[in-house]
């Protein structure tokens, strides 16, 4: 098949530290290349890749100091793939909702990863209109909170299989935390279970302007004031494997409805356990006793710690390649994009008429 993915610019593919979702394109894209597929990458123009990679920008926008909006970069992007959208069998999206507008008159040709949280306020009337364009979702929790759409499947998330490397015995004693500084993520809880436990929690993860605040105001002074606690900031693919492989298990202290959760798959790839609080896509992830525990509060995490030797690292491993590996994924997609030709397209919904401010709020 001829398979276009389109990406992020916020990163490039692959990520050099943080960024799930391009991290999976990459993922993927590589994957269907091997499986014989002819790609094409539309993407910024440093990302690395055996497809064929058509730049979108000069390089990943967030670590470009001269860029301080992405929407024209995202823009620029779009007519170039509309402008050769008659190449591809498949026009596989991974930038939420933008295009929309662009590529609903040949809906029956794209396909819509939606990788971010779907609970937000101002989206189900988006999604109203548009229910014609088919969408996936990375869990099935995640889909809860929307409008009757056209969604073709839920596809889990995968990794390759020598990506990250089982560590049958870690040397490091400690819990990780691995992602990014932010209320959702709640890395606070970490360093609560750290200090109640005084077992050392080794932090790496990047901050975002947007939770500087949080940041300054809440972490920074709890891992100030907790010594077993340590701030690694952000690591790359290398170090990670040695990160997770090397901790007793990794702390997944969430409170919003995660839609998926790289980072629990990539411990499980490492045998390292994974101790997470209930919420989203969490027991689609974690079997419960298996691959880690799930919890409920901090009292639970707390007495979770003293059962992880129950736990055998080769088992958490197996669940890994057993549910999570790239190939799986792709398969999963293929067939997909295979049925896309004979999925139900939804009739369009009809033209507000009269007052256009009476037609939005019922909308709404």
């Amino acid at each position: 098949m001829k398979i276009a993915q389109i990406a992020p610019l916020i990163e490039r593919v692959p990520p050099r530290f943080y960024g799930g979702t391009e991290r999976i394109v990459s993922y993927l894209t590589e994957e269907l290349v091997r499986q014989g597929h002819e790609v094409t990458l539309f993407a910024s123009g440093d990302s690395v890749t055996s497809a064929k990679l058509v730049p979108c920008s000069d390089a990943a926008l967030r670590l470009n100091q001269h860029v301080h909006d992405p929407l024209p970069h995202l823009t620029i992007m779009l007519d170039e793939v509309r402008l050769r959208a008659d190449e591809f069998d498949v026009l596989h999206f991974h930038i939420d909702y933008l295009h929309f507008p662009l590529f609903r008159d040949m809906a029956e040709r794209t396909v819509t990863t939606l990788h971010g949280r779907l609970d937000l306020p101002d989206l189900p009337p988006l999604y109203r209109k548009f229910p014609d364009l088919p969408l996936v979702s990375i869990s099935d929790a995640q889909r809860r909170p929307m409008p009757p759409v056209n969604w073709a499947g839920t596809v889990h998330h995968g990794l390759p299989t020598d990506l990250l490397p089982f560590t049958a015995t870690p040397e490091g004693g400690y819990l990780a935390f691995l992602g990014r500084i932010s209320p959702e993520k709640r890395p606070d809880r970490a360093i609560e279970i750290a200090r109640r436990t005084g077992v050392p929690l080794k932090i790496a993860a990047k901050v975002d302007t947007a939770d500087q605040d949080y940041w300054v105001r809440v972490v920074e002074p709890m891992i100030r004031n907790t010594p077993n606690v340590e701030f690694v900031g952000e690591i790359n693919e290398a170090q990670k494997a040695r990160f997770l492989g090397n901790a007793r298990a990794l702390l997944f202290p969430i409170d919003w409805p995660e839609p998926f959760g790289l980072v629990m798959i990539e411990a499980m790839a490492c045998g390292t356990p994974v101790i997470a609080f209930r919420g989203g896509s969490v027991p689609e992830v974690i079997d419960h006793g298996v691959s880690g525990f799930i919890v409920d509060d901090l009292d639970e995490a707390v007495a979770a710690l003293d059962h992880l030797d129950d736990l055998d690292r080769a088992d958490v491993r197996r669940q890994f390649e057993e549910r999570f590996t790239v190939e799986r994924m792709a398969r999963d997609y293929v067939e997909i994009y295979r049925s896309l030709g004979d999925h139900r397209v939804l009739p369009l919904p009809p033209r507000p008429t009269g007052n256009r401010n009476v037609a939005l709020r019922e909308a709404a």
